[in-house]
């Protein structure tokens, strides 16, 4: 009877915070990360709403951005970072997403480089704003060490020519701990620390515990509880306001569409809300 009780908690806890997530874009608190330097607070009070009203109509408050999503493979966009792109399309910024490899390890990356494609249109960001690098030094596969300096390089090349303000990409663990998603963050941190570009916002996906990562909509109750302790902007949670895109853009990639990524499409958090924390 208790072991029953507990899987009756746990199905009406799940259901709850999949109606929070659902509900969540649709009430006035939501996240104006890019709005002026990305320091506004978490909820947003009437009196606060009344001020970015009147800043619109003066112009100054809401500037659309020229993000750059860095990721390592094909899919990587949608298994992970869809609550950020559904956020940043949906407010209006231009979203450019830039792929460090074709995802050959498993010799589809002809393959894998048109299901990018069509998954990003799936998400709403046009061909043209998607870009994938097939550099013999930097393929697909655990083990294979990806140059920084050499993706310093390139993320610098699509920044100048994309006029980048924003940079989002993986933290240090890289979510699943891969070694090329953390490649590209300490390519990114190389980028940062040779240019020192002040002037260009980075945020990293934070990387969560097995039991975060693995409970869905429920995940939103501690990342909204960690993000509003981070008064200073520096930490912001990202509900994702269309959900069935993810599991739509993820189909794209039918090469990679097996049984183990469905389910992990289904219970991971990362489906549901990204948190971003600034660099």
């Amino acid at each position: 009877m208790a072991f029953i009780l507990i899987i009756a908690s746990l199905v009406f806890l799940w259901i709850v915070s999949l109606c929070k997530v659902l509900l969540l874009p649709r009430i006035p608190f939501a996240n104006h990360f890019t709005h002026n330097n990305g320091n506004a607070s978490f909820f947003v009070s009437p009196q606060f709403l009344l001020f970015l009203i009147s800043l619109v109509f003066s112009g100054r408050a809401f500037r659309k951005r020229n993000a750059l999503l860095v990721i390592a493979h094909p899919d990587d966009e949608s298994m992970f970072f869809t609550p950020t792109i559904n956020f940043l399309t949906s407010k209006g910024h231009n979203v450019q997403i830039l792929c460090l490899s074709i995802g050959d390890a498993d010799g589809k990356g002809n393959i894998r480089k048109q299901e990018l494609f069509q998954a990003c249109v799936a998400l709403k960001v046009p061909m043209q704003q998607v870009k994938i690098v097939n550099h013999p030094d930097l393929q697909d596969g655990f083990g294979k060490v990806w140059s920084h300096n050499l993706l310093a390089k390139i993320i610098e090349e699509e920044i100048t020519r994309c006029c980048i303000d924003m940079i989002i990409t993986f933290d240090s663990h890289g979510v699943s701990g891969h070694c090329n998603h953390r490649d590209v963050h300490y390519g990114v941190c190389k980028l940062l620390h040779d240019t020192l570009q002040r002037d260009i916002e980075v945020w990293e996906l934070v990387s969560t515990n097995i039991l975060r990562k693995y409970s869905g909509p429920v995940d939103i109750w501690l990342s909204i509880f960690l993000a509003m302790l981070h008064t200073n902007g520096t930490m912001q949670c990202l509900v994702n306001e269309h959900s069935r895109r993810s599991v739509i853009a993820m189909a794209q990639h039918s090469s990679q569409w097996v049984w183990f990524r469905k389910l992990f499409v289904a219970l991971s958090s990362y489906t549901y809300m990204n948190t971003l924390r600034k660099v």
